[in-house]
C-alpha cells in the first residue's frame, strides 16, 4: 500500500480543487492519504486522510504531491531534505517546468500504483555566508543569487577551491544547479544543463564586460564569493527566490555541493527534452505550450 503526503499552495487558482481531486483519487486507488494539521478545514469533507505536521509526515510516506508551481516543489523540496520519499509535482502555475502533470492528467496517478514511473535524483547547493563572528545557512535546489539592491552594479571575486576565477562588476551573480539551469540562470544567458548532471553554474547579471560567460564547474569544487564594494554598495542574496538576504562588505558567501538530494518523478516516455520542447520551445513556434 503507497503512502501519499499532499503538499497544496492554495495561493494558486484552481489548486484547492485539484488538490481535492487528487485526494479523492489517491484513496479510490486504495492509498493512504496525508496532510498537514493546518489544512483540516479544506479537507473537512475527506474523512479518509490523515492529519499530521508535513515535516514529519514526509519521513512516513512512499510519495509527496506539490499542487502549485515551480515555486511551491522548490519549498516542497526543501522540507523534505532527510526524506527518501519521491516527489511529484502537479501544476496549477504558470509555467511548471518542473511538474510532472497538469490538472486535467490526474489519471495518470494510475501509473505511480504500477511502477510506470522514473525518478530523476537531483543535488541541491549548501551556502554558508559568514563574517564578524556570524554564520548563516542556506540550501537551494534551484539556485543562490547576488544582487545589488535597486539594480545597482558593485564589484565582487569569485573564488573555487581558493584559486581566482575572476574579479566582476555587475548586477549579479547566479550560482546554479543543473535543476537551476533552467530558472533564472537560463534568463540571465546560461546554458540547458541535464538535471542529472552533477555541477555548478556560475552566471553573471549583466557584467559589464564584453568577454564574460557562463561557467561550469565541477560539483566537487568549493565556490567563494567575497564582496568587495565600497560601503556604498548594498547587495543581498536569496535562496531559491525566497526573502532576499543581506550580504554586508567584507562577507564571503561559500557554496558547495549539498550531501542532500531529492528525487522529482517524471512519467515514462516523457523526457527533460519533451519538458523543454513543451514549455519553452511551441510558445515560440507558435503552438500554445501544453
Amino acid at each position: 500500500m503507497l503512502h501519499f503526503a499532499i503538499y497544496p499552495n492554495f495561493q494558486k487558482k484552481h489548486a484547492l480543487s485539484c488538490a481535492l481531486a487528487v485526494c479523492h483519487k489517491l484513496h479510490e486507488l486504495g492509498a493512504v492519504v496525508y496532510i498537514d494539521e493546518s489544512y483540516r478545514a479544506e479537507f473537512s469533507e475527506c474523512d479518509y486522510i490523515q492529519y499530521g505536521i508535513f515535516s514529519s509526515l514526509v519521513h512516513q510516506v512512499n510519495i509527496v504531491i506539490a499542487i502549485g508551481g515551480d515555486g511551491t516543489i522548490l519549498r516542497c523540496a526543501r522540507q523534505m531534505i532527510g526524506s527518501d520519499a519521491e516527489l511529484l509535482g502537479i501544476n496549477t502555475g504558470h509555467l511548471g517546468f518542473m511538474t510532472t502533470l497538469e490538472t486535467d492528467q490526474l489519471d495518470a496517478l494510475e501509473k505511480i500504483f504500477q511502477g510506470e514511473y522514473e525518478c530523476s535524483e537531483r543535488m541541491f547547493l549548501r551556502g554558508v555566508l559568514q563574517g564578524e563572528n556570524k554564520k548563516m545557512k542556506l540550501i537551494a535546489l534551484n539556485d543562490i543569487a547576488i544582487s545589488g539592491f535597486y539594480g545597482k552594479v558593485f564589484d565582487f571575486s569569485v573564488f573555487a577551491d581558493h584559486s581566482l576565477i575572476g574579479q566582476y562588476r555587475a548586477d549579479g551573480v547566479i550560482c546554479s544547479t543543473p535543476t537551476g539551469s533552467t530558472a533564472y540562470a537560463l534568463s540571465a544567458g546560461g546554458p540547458l544543463i541535464e538535471p542529472e548532471m552533477s555541477c555548478i553554474e556560475i552566471t553573471l547579471i549583466c557584467p559589464h564586460s564584453l568577454f564574460n560567460r557562463p561557467m561550469l564547474l565541477s560539483s566537487d569544487r568549493h565556490i567563494t564569493i567575497q564582496h568587495t564594494a565600497d560601503c556604498s554598495r548594498q547587495i543581498c542574496l536569496s535562496a531559491d527566490g525566497e526573502m532576499p538576504i543581506a550580504f554586508p562588505v567584507g562577507y564571503s558567501l561559500e557554496i558547495r555541493k549539498s550531501k542532500h538530494t531529492v528525487k522529482l518523478i517524471s512519467m515514462k516516455n516523457s523526457s527533460f527534452f519533451d519538458s523543454v520542447n513543451q514549455k519553452f520551445m511551441q510558445s515560440i513556434k507558435g503552438f500554445p505550450a501544453r
